[in-house]
């Protein structure tokens, strides 16, 4: 299949590891000129060299702090031409909601909401004027079913998820494309981290917690990072260009809901 990349240019934030980093690897793949958004320069650096290059493509960098909102304006607004914008970040801190803070809550809608919208303000009118233009959000299977001990997670998630349906509708006519990946357990370090808090909750060991984790999953494994990086890809792509809206769960089955 034809996916109709050659010299797009794309925006992948938390780029430097797990499904952010495997997504930049497979944009840059299909010909994308990359550019990695995260907030450590040094192993910002050391992906770029990981990036594959073919004939004129151009990778690079930008440095930023999602936890400061004006110095992610300033970045956006000097290096917005791009065709793709990937919107993925660490999720917020687990825990039972009734237990979270006020100010857990607004770090979390600083980070996911509120970044997603200036990003995607400064993109959209090169999108427009481009007739084309990308707008994926990595996000949780928590849109669908609320995850037990992710209770802000599971908040800003669905915040996102209603964001990005409403924006979904206002673009359409100009070429521009807006959907969520909802990866399920993906072997990342969010996932070592979630592992040993139920390994530790049940009073188990880590390997039995990793086996009762993949025995929820229909296909008895947990995702590899390229596997959701594959989906993204092809949501980018000219093939996808009349999907836009869209909840995609990339999770081996484990979601029940339609």
């Amino acid at each position: 299949m034809e996916l109709g990349l050659q010299n797009k240019n794309a925006l992948v934030c938390g780029s430097t590891q797990g499904i952010g980093k495997a997504t930049a690897i497979a944009l840059a793949k299909e010909g994308v000129n990359v550019t990695l958004m995260a907030r450590n320069e040094k192993v910002l650096q050391e992906v770029i060299k990981e990036l594959p290059q073919k004939g004129q493509q151009k990778h690079g960098y930008l440095v930023a702090d999602f936890t400061n909102l004006d110095q992610v304006k300033k970045i956006i607004s000097d290096n917005n031409s791009f065709h793709i914008l990937i919107n993925n970040t660490g999720g917020p801190k687990s825990g039972a909601i009734i237990d979270a803070s006020v100010e857990e809550f607004t770090i979390a809608f600083q980070m996911h909401v509120l970044v997603c919208q200036i990003l995607s303000q400064a993109v959209v009118p090169f999108m427009k004027k481009e007739y084309f233009g990308r707008i994926i959000n990595i996000i949780s299977t928590s849109v669908k079913e609320p995850i037990p001990g992710l209770g802000v997670s599971n908040t800003i998630r669905n915040a996102v998820a209603n964001w990005s349906k409403t924006m979904a509708g206002e673009l359409a006519e100009f070429g521009i494309t807006m959907n969520n990946v909802l990866p399920g357990f993906t072997d990342t370090a969010r996932l070592d981290q979630i592992i040993n808090i139920k390994a530790k909750g049940a009073n188990t060991t880590r390997e039995k917690m990793t086996q009762i984790m993949k025995d929820y999953v229909p296909a008895k494994r947990f995702a590899k990072p390229e596997e959701t990086a594959d989906a993204v890809t092809f949501l980018a792509s000219t093939s996808a260009s009349y999907i836009t809206g869209v909840n995609l769960p990339v999770d081996g089955g484990r979601t029940k809901s339609l």
